[in-house]
C-alpha cells in the first residue's frame, strides 16, 4: 500500500527567525504571520529550534516574577522569563523528520516527543516545509471512492490474492464495512488489520465467512 507522504500535507512556506532575532520582533512575526510557532535557522537554513507561543508566554507582564515565586519551578520557566533572543528563547533541539515520512511515522514521532509539529528537513539537512498536527487530520478528509479503491486493490488483489467479486466492501466517511468470504479463516484478521493501515480509515467492522478453516490443528 502507497501510504501518503508528509510532503503532500506540510506547509511549505516556513515562518523563520535567525538566532539573534530580539523578543519583539519575535513577537511582531507570530502575530502579523497569524501562525502559533516560528522556526529559528541559521545563515544556512537549518533549523536549530522552534519558538512557540507558550516559549514566550513567561516573559508577559508579572508572569516573569510569579515563575520565579513558584516552590518548585521549572528551569525552562525562568530561563525563558529571562530570555531576550532567539536563541535564548527557542526550544531545541527541534525534532525533525523527512519529506518522505509517512503519516504514521510522522504522528508516532509527534507522540513520542510530545510536540505539535515537525520540522521538515530535506537530505542536508535544510528546512523545506512544517507539518502540524492539523495537517496530519487532513488525511481523514480523504474521499471514501479512493478508500475504496484502494482496498479492493491494495489490500484484497495485491495483498492477500482474493478475488473482489466475493468480498463487498463499503465505506461511509471512512469507515470501512466488509461482507463475504475468503478462502481461509486465517485471512480474516489479516484483512481486517490490512484495511486499518490505509489511509483515510477510520474503523473497519466485518462480516466474513470462510471456505476452509485453517486455524483448526485438526
Amino acid at each position: 500500500m502507497k501510504h501518503r507522504e508528509i510532503s503532500r500535507l506540510m506547509t511549505r512556506e516556513v515562518v523563520t527567525v535567525p538566532s539573534d532575532a530580539p523578543f519583539k520582533e519575535i513577537a511582531r512575526t507570530l502575530t502579523e504571520h497569524e501562525v502559533s510557532a516560528v522556526a529559528v535557522v541559521d545563515s544556512d537554513g537549518r533549523p536549530l529550534g522552534v519558538i512557540s507561543e507558550r516559549d514566550l508566554l513567561p516573559k508577559s507582564a508579572g508572569q516573569g516574577d510569579y515563575f520565579r515565586s513558584l516552590p518548585e519551578r521549572d528551569a525552562w520557566q525562568e530561563d525563558k522569563a529571562a530570555g531576550t533572543r532567539a536563541e535564548e528563547l527557542m526550544s531545541s533541539p527541534p525534532v525533525c523528520a523527512g519529506p518522505d515520512w509517512t503519516v504514521a511515522e510522522a504522528a508516532r514521532l509527534m507522540e513520542a516527543q510530545g510536540v505539535k509539529r515537525l520540522l521538515v528537513v530535506d537530505d542536508s539537512d535544510v528546512l523545506i516545509g512544517i507539518v502540524s498536527r492539523r495537517d496530519l487530520l487532513r488525511i481523514f478528509l480523504r474521499d471514501d471512492d479512493d478508500i475504496r479503491r484502494e482496498i479492493m486493490g491494495d489490500v484484497l488483489v495485491l495483498g492477500v490474492r482474493q478475488s473482489p467479486s466475493a468480498i463487498t466492501v463499503a465505506v461511509n466517511d471512512g469507515r470501512v464495512e466488509l461482507r463475504g468470504t475468503v478462502d481461509f479463516r486465517s485471512l480474516i484478521p489479516l484483512i481486517e488489520r490490512l484495511c486499518r493501515t490505509v489511509d483515510g480509515v477510520v474503523s473497519v467492522t466485518q462480516h466474513l465467512g470462510y471456505a476452509v478453516d485453517d486455524t483448526n490443528p485438526a
